[in-house]
C-alpha cells in the first residue's frame, strides 16, 4: 500500500516510524514531513491543509490511504474533500469528518455534546465578542476562582488559560476576545476549575466499535514544577502509575461509549482517532477536552508500546471490523521528553545545527521541528526533538531519556528534568 501521511511533527514522525514496520506498507509518503520522517519515505513540500493539493498528490502518486496527524486538515475538511470527488471517494481517509472534527475545533460544541449525552465535565459558560459584556458580570458575580479560560478554537495547544484570581480572568477575557489567539478567541468558554490529576486516554474507532490504546499522561506546562505558560507538550509518560483497571472502566463507561454512541446517533462520519484528555477528580474521571487525532508528545510515548501492526489497524477502520483486532500493549513504561527551542512557547529563532543524535543509545528520537540541509540537520519549530526511552518502571526509562537528551545539543537547546515528578 501507497501511504500519505499528512503534517510535520513528532507524532508524525513516530506514525512514520510504526508505519513503516508493517510489511502492508509499500511506499510512505509526507505532506511536508521534516528530517526524520524522510527516514521512512519521501517528503513532499506542500501544505496539509490545502486540500485541492492534497487531491492531487493522491492522485498523481496512486495512494491507497491517507492518514491525518494534525488536526487542522481534519477541521478543515480534508475528509469531506476526498470523499466528496469520485475519483478519490474510494480512498480511505484515517481521520474524522468535517463534523466529527468539531469536536476539537470548537470548545463550545464539544461541551454542548458532552452536556447532552451525559458526559461527566465541569460546568461551563460560553461567550462571544458581541456578548462581552455578559462575560464580565458573569466573572464577576458567578465565577470562582481558579477561573478556567479557554480559546473556542484551535490554538495550537496554547488556547487554556487558568487564572488565580478575578482580575486576572478579566484582563485575560479581554485578550482573548480582543484576538490574542486570533479568531480562535472570538468566542471564550468560561469553565468551572476541576483540582485533580490529568491523564490521556486515545481510542480507535471504526465508527462502530473502538480499541482503546495505551494511556499516557503528558506535561503542558514549559517550566518544572508544572510552572509557566502552556505549550504543545513537554514530556510524556505511559502508563501513568495512578490509572488502574477500575478507574479505567469508569473511563469507558461514561466516556469512550457514550462519546461512541453520541457521534453515531448525531450521524457523524467518524474513523480514525479520539483523544480524551481527562482528569481524576477523587476517583472519578471527568473530560477536559477531546481532540480528533492523537496527542502531541503522547503519541511518541504510546505507539513505542502497541505491539499490533498499525496499518493492519488501519484496514479494519476502513473495513469496520475493528471488532476482530486486540490491542496487544508492551508491558514496560515508555517516556519522552522533549527538546524545545529557547524562547518556546514564546518568540524563538529557527535554523540552528542539531548535533549529537548518532551518540543517543538505547532511545528512540522523533524529530518534531527539524529540517535538512547541506548534509545538516536544523531547528524548525519550537519543539524540536522527542526522547522516548522504555524502562521497566517510569524511572528507569527517564534516566535513560535523561541521558540521551544531554546527548543531543543545539543553540538555546531546553528540556525539562523532572517529567513524572508528580507520579
Amino acid at each position: 500500500m501507497k501511504i500519505l501521511l499528512l503534517g510535520n511533527g513528532g507524532r508524525e514522525h513516530a506514525l512514520a516510524w510504526k508505519m513503516a514496520q508493517s510489511p502492508l506498507c509499500s511506499k510512505l509518503y509526507f505532506a511536508p514531513g521534516n528530517a526524520g520522517t524522510a527516514e521512512y519515505g519521501e517528503n513532499v513540500a506542500i501544505d496539509p491543509e490545502d486540500n485541492s493539493a492534497i487531491y492531487e498528490l493522491v492522485l498523481d502518486r496512486s495512494i491507497d490511504m491517507v492518514v491525518v496527524g494534525p488536526e487542522a486538515p481534519l477541521v478543515n475538511g480534508v475528509w469531506n474533500y476526498l470523499k466528496r470527488l469520485r475519483s478519490t471517494s474510494h480512498v480511505p481517509v484515517i481521520g474524522p469528518s468535517m463534523q466529527g472534527a468539531k469536536l476539537e475545533g470548537s470548545k463550545a460544541y464539544a461541551k454542548r455534546f458532552m452536556q447532552e449525552f451525559g458526559i461527566p465535565t465541569a460546568g461551563y459558560r460560553e461567550f462571544n465578542t458581541s456578548k462581552a459584556a455578559a462575560a464580565i458580570r458573569f466573572i464577576n458575580k458567578k465565577a470562582v476562582p481558579p477561573i478556567v479560560l479557554k480559546a473556542d478554537g484551535l490554538a495550537a495547544g496554547k488556547g487554556v488559560v487558568i487564572c488565580p484570581d478575578k482580575e486576572e480572568a478579566l484582563r485575560e477575557l479581554q485578550e482573548m476576545l480582543s484576538g490574542k489567539f486570533g479568531q480562535a478567541s472570538r468566542k471564550v468558554v468560561i469553565e468551572e476549575f476541576l483540582s485533580g490529576i490529568e491523564f490521556s486516554v486515545f481510542a480507535l474507532t471504526d465508527g462502530r466499535d473502538y480499541k482503546i490504546l495505551p494511556v499516557a499522561k503528558d506535561y503542558k506546562r514549559v517550566g518544572e514544577g508544572d510552572t509557566g505558560p502552556n505549550t504543545g507538550g513537554m514530556g510524556a509518560v505511559s502508563p501513568p502509575p495512578f490509572v488502574d483497571e477500575k478507574l479505567m472502566q469508569k473511563v469507558e463507561d461514561r466516556i469512550i461509549r457514550p462519546t461512541i454512541l453520541g457521534l453515531q446517533k448525531r450521524g457523524i462520519e467518524y474513523q480514525g482517532f479520539l483523544f480524551f484528555g481527562l482528569i481524576k477528580v477523587g476517583d472519578d474521571p471527568f473530560v477536559i477536552e477531546y481532540n480528533c487525532r492523537l496527542g502531541d508528545p503522547e503519541t511518541e510515548v504510546v505507539l513505542p508500546r502497541v505491539k499490533n501492526d498499525l496499518v493492519e489497524l488501519f484496514l479494519a477502520v476502513k473495513d469496520r471490523r475493528l471488532a476482530e483486532m486486540k490491542i496487544i500493549a508492551d508491558e514496560r513504561t515508555a517516556t519522552t521528553i522533549m527538546l524545545v527551542s529557547g524562547g518556546y512557547p514564546g518568540s524563538y529563532e529557527k535554523g540552528k545545527v542539531i548535533t549529537g543524535i548518532e551518540n543517543v543509545k538505547d532511545s528512540m528520537v522523533f524529530h518534531a521541528g527539524t529540517t535538512s540541509a547541506g548534509g545538516k540537520i536544523l531547528t524548525n519549530g519550537g519543539r524540536v526533538i522527542a526522547v522516548t526511552s522504555l524502562g521497566r518502571t517510569f524511572q528507569d526509562a527517564l534516566v535513560i531519556s535523561n541521558k540521551n537528551a544531554t546527548a543531543i545539543e543545539f543553540e538555546g537547546k531546553y528540556f525539562r528534568k523532572d517529567i513524572g515528578f508528580d507520579l
